[in-house]
C-alpha cells in the first residue's frame, strides 16, 4: 500500500544530525495516525550519512533511501526526492532540524482543508550572521520585484505540495532549478504556516556565500529577463550618451580653444565604458550558459543506489535511466 503522506530530505554530510532528524521527523509523522514514507536523499555526501540511513532503513520499512553517484546539488536532490515520493502529499524539509518537524502537522492540517500546495514562512530566524539575514531579505525583495510570478517572501523549501502538484514539477524539464520559484510558477491554491526558523543542530551550513551567489542567481535567471533588458536600457542610454558627447567634442573643437591636455579623460571615459560593456556581456552570458545546459539534456541526476524500494534496479525516474544490481 503506497503512503498518504512522503516526507522528503535532502541531505550532504550531515552525520551529526540525522539520526536526530529522523527520530523527530518520525515522532511527528507517527502522530499522523496514516501512512508515511521518509525518502531521504543523499547527494554525494563524503561521510557516513547514506551509511547511517542504510542502517535505520533495514530497521525501520518507513524509510527509504535515494543515494546519487555523486553531488548534484541541493534543489536537485529536492526534485529527485519529488520523483521517487509515493505519497498524496508531499513534504521538504532540510536534515538540519532548523526548520521544525512538528510543523508540518500544521501544513498537513492545511493540506486536508483544500490547499494544494502549504509553505512555511519564517518569522525569525535563529543561529544566522546579520549579513546573510540582511542579504537573504534584500534578495527576495530583489526577487519579488524582478519577476511576474509571485514567489512568497521570507520562505524557503519547506513546505507541503499535493500529489497533483508533485506530478506536474515531475514534468518540468529544466536543468538549472529553483523549486520554491517553480512551485510558485505551477499555481494551485497555496496559503501558509508561520514557524520560528531554529539554529543548526549540529555540523555547519551547506551554503556558503558562494553557493548562495550561485542560487541567488539561479532564482532570478529563472524566473525573470529584467537583466536582458536593463542590458538593453543601459545599452541605449550609454549610446545616446556617447552620440550627444560626440556632438559637445565637435564644437568643442570648431569653435572654442579649449585644449584636451593628455590621456587621463580618454582612458578614463574607455575604462567606463568599457567596465559597463563587460558587466553587460555577463548578464547575457548568464542566461547563455543556461541555454547550453538545457541544450546538453544530460540527466538531472544519476543514482547510484535505492533503499526501500520493491524495484530490484537503481532507476532515474526523471530520465528513465537503469542500473542492474
Amino acid at each position: 500500500m503506497k503512503a498518504r503522506y512522503s516526507v522528503v530530505v535532502p541531505m550532504y554530510n550531515e552525520e551529526e544530525v540525522i539520526q536526530h532528524t529522523y527520530e523527530r521527523l518520525k515522532k511527528v509523522m507517527d502522530e499522523c495516525g496514516d501512512s508515511y514514507e521518509l525518502v531521504f536523499v543523499n547527494d554525494g555526501s563524503r561521510d557516513r550519512t547514506a551509511e547511517i540511513i542504510r542502517g535505520i532503513s533495514s530497521r525501520d520499512a518507513n524509510v527509504k533511501l535515494v543515494d546519487f553517484s555523486r553531488n548534484f546539488g541541493h534543489q536537485v536532490a529536492i526534485t529527485a526526492g519529488m520523483d521517487y515520493a509515493e505519497g498524496q502529499a508531499v513534504v521538504v524539509i532540510d536534515a538540519d532540524l532548523q526548520d521544525p518537524p512538528e510543523v508540518i502537522l500544521q501544513m498537513i492540517a492545511k493540506w486536508k482543508e483544500g490547499y494544494e500546495v502549504v509553505y512555511a514562512k519564517r518569522l525569525k530566524r535563529h543561529g544566522e550572521t546579520l549579513f546573510k539575514k540582511v542579504t537573504a531579505k534584500l534578495f527576495y525583495r530583489l526577487l519579488s520585484s524582478m519577476t511576474s510570478v509571485e514567489i512568497p517572501t521570507d520562505t524557503g523549501d519547506f513546505r507541503l505540495i499535493d500529489r497533483k502538484v508533485c506530478d506536474v514539477l515531475r514534468g518540468l524539464k529544466e536543468k538549472n532549478r529553483y523549486v520554491r520559484g517553480l512551485v510558485s510558477w505551477v499555481g494551485f491554491r497555496q496559503t501558509m504556516v508561520e514557524y520560528v526558523r531554529e539554529e543548526r543542530f549540529a555540523g555547519e551550513t551547506k551554503y556558503p556565500l558562494k553557493k548562495m551567489v550561485r542560487f541567488a542567481l539561479d532564482g532570478i535567471t529563472s524566473f525573470s529577463h529584467k537583466p536582458l533588458k536593463i542590458a538593453s536600457y543601459v545599452g541605449f542610454f550609454l549610446a545616446f550618451s556617447s552620440f550627444l558627447y560626440l556632438f559637445f567634442i565637435l564644437f568643442q573643437k570648431l569653435f572654442t580653444t579649449w585644449a584636451v591636455p593628455g590621456w587621463t579623460s580618454i582612458v578614463g571615459v574607455n575604462l567606463l565604458f568599457n567596465g559597463i560593456v563587460l558587466m553587460l556581456l555577463g548578464v547575457i552570458g548568464e542566461y547563455i550558459g543556461r541555454i547550453y545546459d538545457e541544450s546538453k539534456d544530460r540527466p538531472l541526476y544519476i543514482v547510484r543506489e535505492t533503499r526501500g524500494y520493491e524495484d530490484g534496479e537503481y532507476i532515474n525516474k526523471r530520465e528513465g535511466i537503469r542500473n542492474e544490481r
